[in-house]
């Protein structure tokens, strides 16, 4: 059986170490496009603020690691995949068969649409490249601006901070983390940056990047929508990315947002499969279909694909709906359906001179979903009572009273919800078929 991975970040990796354990005979090809060694791009934040050095971006560290696996690596770019002679073409010319193939492609930055934004001193924080490039520019007391304010901005952004630049962020939404929080999270948020010297912008766009001169190594001069112009010596933009999934093009394959798969990771083509922030998954907590552009879900789904890849039967029930991030010593954390539903309730609690918020979202006597802010010794509750889908009874309304009785109600609510399994009359899924119901 011959396995073809295309792409060799965390899922790919992930896919071909798990084949190689459960088909020690299979031949095992994995492709990346990049000329250095597998490597996380979640570490090149950690790179550029100097926690780590080059090497230590490195997924596997032996030299010899993927040899002594019998794991062949090619470095090359897909251009097409051909369901009739199941083979990938290679931007090199050559033509690849498979058995089994994995379509870990990952994503690639968006460039926003701003002029200017094609000059020199721009980039994008994705590639080993863009942080040679950045931590060139990127000197203490420099000047830099950074267009966005997401998830992956903010993990940039304290990555520049420690630098020691200066720094402004632009975002065009109104408020910081607009895909994780409301608005009274990412507000507290902004205020805590701002406090830690960052001049930061929101409901704010960049309308044009320029320079004074035509020399190259000039500052650059930033326009915002407010009519303020900044000036730069490096702009670096993360305003969202987008699968790598061109090269499926009357493949047959079918895709959407992403590479459609089923429970299973397993594309509309027979043994043909996806993974990661390329693969487009159907969420039956939630009732739709998303990628899920985080780490810990793409190793997921490559080890059930790869499990599958390998004749086992492996299924991804849900995709784990959670973010947790520490922006320069403050954590902030969304878990489910952080946004709520329509006819469920929710309470708010804010303490805003010691940066501390809890948002907690409601279906009937469920907990969905939540903004958090400062508070971390709530965490694992609350990811317990959500995944868990824990009924609160009487507790809801107590929670609705004050939302910091976590912990008395997921101990009662817990405990009771086991007693009930363990009941002779307990059928199993019962809970979830009762949600479900109420959802659609």
């Amino acid at each position: 059986m011959k396995h073809v991975i295309i792409g060799n970040g965390p899922a790919g990796v992930i896919a071909a170490e798990t084949i190689r354990k459960h088909a020690p005979s299979d031949d095992i090809l994995l492709i990346g496009d990049e000329p250095q060694p597998p490597y996380s791009r979640m570490s090149i934040p950690h790179l550029l603020s100097g926690q780590l050095h080059e090497g230590g971006t490195y997924l596997r560290r032996e030299k010899d690691y993927f040899s002594r696996l019998r794991i062949q690596q090619k470095t090359a770019r897909a251009d097409h995949v051909s369901s009739r002679t199941r083979t990938v073409k290679m931007d090199d010319g050559s033509v690849i068969d498979f058995d089994r193939l994995l379509i870990a492609t990952g994503a690639s930055p968006r460039a926003p649409a701003i002029p200017g934004i094609e000059f020199p001193g721009v980039h994008a924080c994705w590639t080993l490249d863009d942080a040679r490039a950045i931590m060139q520019l990127a000197q203490p007391r420099s000047r830099v601006v950074l267009i966005g304010a997401g998830f992956i901005g903010c993990i940039v952004m304290e990555a520049l901070a420690a630098r020691g630049v200066h720094l402004a962020v632009v975002e065009k939404r109104d408020r910081m983390l607009p895909n994780m929080m409301g608005k009274s999270a990412g507000e507290m948020v902004r205020l805590w940056c701002e406090r830690k010297g960052i001049r930061v912008y929101t409901s704010t766009r960049v309308i044009g990047i320029g320079s004074d001169a035509w020399d190259n190594d000039s500052p650059r001069m930033v326009r915002l929508s407010s009519g303020e112009q900044l000036q730069a010596d490096l702009i670096v933009y993360s305003v969202g990315s987008e699968p790598n999934i061109g090269f499926l093009k009357g493949s047959g394959i079918k895709c959407l947002q992403g590479v459609v798969v089923d429970a299973s990771m397993q594309t509309s083509m027979p043994g043909v499969y996806a993974a990661g922030d390329c693969a487009e998954t159907f969420d039956s907590e939630t009732g739709r279909s998303f990628i899920s552009g985080v780490q810990p879900n793409a190793a997921d789904q490559a080890y059930c694909a790869a499990l599958n890849m390998t004749g086992k039967h492996a299924f991804q029930r849900s995709v784990r709906q959670i973010d947790v991030l520490d922006t320069m010593g403050l954590i902030s954390s969304s878990f489910g359906q952080w946004q709520g539903v329509r006819g469920g309730q929710w309470v708010e609690f804010s303490d805003s001179g010691n940066f501390k918020y809890l948002r907690l979202e409601f279906r009937r006597d469920v907990l969905i979903g939540c903004n958090a802010v400062g508070l971390n010794e709530h965490a694992g509750i609350l990811r317990a009572l959500i995944r868990q889908q824990v009924r609160l009874g009487e507790w809801k309304d107590k929670l609705l009273h004050n939302p910091l009785l976590l912990k008395e109600a997921y101990s009662e609510c817990v405990q009771q919800q086991y007693m009930r399994q363990a009941s002779a009359f307990y059928t199993p899924g019962a809970h979830y078929i009762e949600a479900a119901a109420h959802v659609a």
